[in-house]
């Protein structure tokens, strides 16, 4: 049924009618017909449907001259991928991860230009502090939606540790990765202002700093989600209280070292936010060199007169 809705749908959208047409019923047309094209392809998530629209138009594009570069619909040309206006690439561009805008935007200076539209660029997900390295993102006023999650077992066994508890081998591999989630949310502040949402998970390093920063320069910021983020204290919960203006909700889940008095304040002072902690105020905190100092040396005073 799909199949034959996009075979009867796309051939009467011929090349000139559409190019003459530059109003917003004509870039609704560029949409519906290729929803249907997507919606036609026999697989599970409409994602790896876009996918595959857009990498054999890029097949041809790379293949073929750009005049010759054609999409092909039951093996008659429908129109050129370069003729279709920026509404309709930005939404086939939105199909794709971040890996495949970027090699599709490398094919020829229109597909650059969307690439490079901070409009396609409203939400971003990094899986890995390594991932903000890339140049497969565009950061602009447009980003509403950031979250940066480490799932990884290192978190755990080394970024969490205390520093001073840390061998040269682990301190040798945070040096790696342990700036860059601060350098990135630094360039957040300067390039997107009109952030909505913020989600830091397993970011070991980042501090407290770093999130009063973000809430000084993202002023619509309304969600801010921390979890596992160990250097995270109450001076945070300080900063929502301070310059969170437009924050509706504020979860702060496996942070030992924010405490329950910290918590407490925060809602007493902004009961308009919906704060949500869990396990943070029962983990133990990190404890400090110095306080190991005089039990040491307690030890050595009880074996040396015993």
């Amino acid at each position: 049924m799909e199949r034959e809705r996009m075979a009867q749908t796309l051939p009467s959208l011929t090349v000139p009618q559409l190019s003459s047409q530059n109003s917003p019923h004509s870039t609704a047309l560029y949409v519906q017909a290729f929803s249907v094209c997507l919606r036609g392809h026999h697989v599970s998530r409409p994602h790896n449907a876009g996918c595959g629209l857009i990498v054999a138009a890029y097949q041809q594009a790379y293949r073929r001259p750009r005049d010759e570069a054609s999409l092909y619909v039951s093996g008659r040309p429908a129109m050129h991928l370069a003729q279709l206006n920026r509404e309709c690439l930005l939404h086939l561009f939105s199909f794709l991860d971040k890996d495949s805008r970027r090699s599709l935007s490398l094919t020829c200076h229109q597909l650059r230009e969307v690439f490079l539209d901070p409009r396609l660029w409203n939400l971003l997900l990094f899986s890995s502090p390594c991932q903000l390295r890339k140049d497969n993102f565009v950061l602009g006023p447009s980003l509403r939606y950031l979250t940066i999650c480490w799932y990884s077992s290192r978190v755990l066994q080394v970024c969490n540790i205390e520093d001073w508890l840390k061998s040269s081998f682990q301190r040798d591999i945070c040096s790696k990765h342990e700036g860059l989630v601060s350098t990135f949310l630094a360039h957040v502040c300067h390039m997107c202002p009109n952030l909505l949402s913020l989600t830091l998970s397993g970011c070991g390093h980042i501090t407290d700093q770093d999130v009063i920063s973000v809430l000084q320069s993202c002023r619509k910021l309304r969600r801010l989600h921390l979890e596992n983020c160990v250097r995270i204290t109450d001076r945070s919960l300080q900063g929502v209280v301070a310059h969170g203006g437009n924050l509706e909700e504020v979860k702060v889940d496996f942070c030992r070292n924010i405490t329950q008095a910290g918590l407490q304040s925060c809602g007493e002072r902004r009961p308009d936010i919906q704060l949500s902690a869990e396990r943070s105020a029962d983990m133990i905190p990190d404890s400090q060199p110095e306080e190991k100092v005089p039990l040491r040396r307690t030890l050595q005073k009880v074996l040396q007169f015993s």
